[in-house]
């Protein structure tokens, strides 16, 4: 749904004031938090922790009274002291525990579901203090009953008082227990109210900057609404210099950033369309190239390669006569010889040079056959072993584990790894070290050659594959040509990674038969 840019504003707007009502509304909530909080704290545990140290306090007398009553030598004053401990010790013991008990039980009402396990437990441990004392009261019936006699017995004397001494300890242990429990929970629950009201003000307070910053925000927006206009005067005064990678990249919906994408997609389709025309200035470039190649090579096919049969074939019948010719001297028969060889190889290397230019002019299609590159590998290294030798070149092979088979063309596989090797011997004029691996990979094989030569700048390695561009010279600057030709037409790719100084390597690829 498109807003207006009114609808908006005053949307951004509300949404500043629903912000400061939640802060509001935060607020009130925790101030009715921490008021329950300390009820539950001054109405509740402290009350409760008075009552438990009221029984503390009652019980220490108690067994105060008991202390008393066994060193009381009078037989009157200590039937005097049990009656008085039989009149006033049970009722207000049953009083206090159920006066505690109630207080638990309103506190329960009062406290928070977190809070209602503690108290029952509280509960529980009051009611069992209430049947200790149950108990309590028995055995102290059974001294009194002892301590009644004008001279009782010392062994029913020291029974009954044993028993009446442990429970003594053990009930003094559980009050001293629920009283410290009490301790404990009150200020567990102060430190937390304490903790609760840190966080609270500092919570009101990030609200109340954000309630703000959002204002602030809603605010500036509202300012920088129109500001796409001065971005799309600024990419249109760009697309005027003739620079169609402006993009405004406006967001929103409202008229200008409509405007601004419609914008956008102009500049994208007028720099698509640049790039367009750019790619088909080079393609008609390298077509212009090509076809002047295929001219080229006409032309030498007709003046100048049967020219070049006959020269070749007349060497060598004047080298056949030559063997047969006799000489004033040695020396005269050896320089004539040797002049002879300089022809033949002036000649073999013309008769190259006009076979690059015709397969470059008229490739070959290739006979795409499943084929073992490391058998054609092996068959060019060994026809060229002895050029490497003689350059002080160290051949390393790094195989693959499995048989690397790729659908190619066995003949003009041959041509692309001889010229790849040549190319490497030349890059190390005083010798160096040549590894050839090989890797089969999911959907094709691929064969790295790397020389350890003088490696090339980026300038250079990003023409290598220009017709006519060689750093050689005596290169034709169609050997790379026509490798990266043939591997086109196997469905393949030749490329290349150089740095100066480190070396080259050049990578094969070929589709898996």
């Amino acid at each position: 749904m498109k807003l207006s840019l009114a609808t908006r504003i005053f949307l951004g707007y509300a949404v500043v004031l629903v912000t400061f009502g939640a802060v509001s509304l935060f607020s009130v909530a925790e101030l009715h938090r921490n008021r329950l909080e300390i009820r539950l704290v001054s109405q509740g545990y402290l009350q409760l922790s008075q009552d438990a140290a009221a029984l503390e306090s009652f019980h220490t007398n108690q067994e105060k009274d008991t202390e008393r009553l066994l060193e009381e030598g009078s037989v009157e004053t200590r039937r005097a002291l049990i009656r008085l401990a039989r009149l006033y010790f049970p009722s207000l013991m049953t009083e206090r525990l159920q006066a505690a008990k109630a207080r638990a039980h309103e506190v329960r009402t009062l406290a928070p579901l977190g809070e209602v396990h503690f108290v029952q437990d509280l509960e529980s441990r009051l009611g069992e203090l209430a049947n200790r004392y149950q108990s309590y009261g028995r055995a102290a019936e059974a001294v009194f009953a002892v301590l009644a006699h004008e001279k009782p017995a010392a062994d029913e004397v020291s029974r009954a008082t044993a028993e009446l001494r442990q429970q003594e300890s053990s009930i003094g242990r559980d009050i001293r227990f629920l009283r410290a429990a009490l301790s404990n929970r009150i200020r567990e629950r102060v430190d937390g109210a304490e903790d609760r009201e840190r966080r609270t003000g500092l919570a009101i307070i990030t609200l109340s900057v954000l309630a703000i910053g959002v204002g602030l925000g809603a605010t500036a927006w509202s300012a920088r609404t129109l500001r796409p206009v001065r971005t799309l005067i600024e990419g249109v005064s760009r697309i005027g210099r003739g620079d169609y990678s402006a993009q405004l990249g406006v967001r929103g919906d409202d008229e200008v950033a409509v405007l601004a994408r419609e914008f956008d997609a102009m500049a994208r389709s007028l720099q698509a369309r640049e790039a367009q025309l750019k790619a088909q200035a080079e393609a008609l470039m390298r077509a212009e190239q090509l076809a002047a190649v295929g001219r080229i090579s006409a032309q030498v096919a007709h003046e100048v390669r049967n020219p070049l049969s006959s020269i070749g074939l007349n060497v060598e019948l004047m080298q056949d006569a030559f063997e047969r010719a006799t000489f004033e001297s040695p020396t005269d028969a050896r320089e004539a010889r040797e002049l002879l060889a300089a022809v033949t190889r002036e000649v073999d290397r013309l008769t190259e040079v006009t076979e690059q230019y015709l397969r470059m002019a008229r490739p070959p299609r290739p006979s795409l056959e499943p084929t073992d590159v490391t058998e054609v590998l092996a068959s060019v290294l060994d026809f060229s072993r002895e050029e490497l030798e003689r350059a002080h070149v160290e051949v390393v092979s790094e195989p693959a584990a499995q048989p690397p088979q790729a659908l190619a063309d066995e003949g003009q596989l041959r041509q692309v790894f001889l010229n790849l090797l040549r190319n490497a011997r030349e890059a190390m004029p005083d010798g160096g070290r040549l590894t050839i691996a090989t890797r089969v990979n999911e959907r094709d094989v691929e064969v790295a050659i790397q020389d350890t030569g003088r490696g090339m700048t980026d300038s250079v390695r990003s023409r290598i594959f220009e017709p006519f561009f060689t750093t050689k010279e005596d290169g034709t600057g169609l050997g790379l040509a026509v490798c990266q030709q043939i591997l086109k037409a196997h469905g393949g790719s030749l490329g290349c990674q150089s740095e100066p100084g480190q070396g080259t390597t050049f990578s094969v690829r070929l589709p898996r038969a």
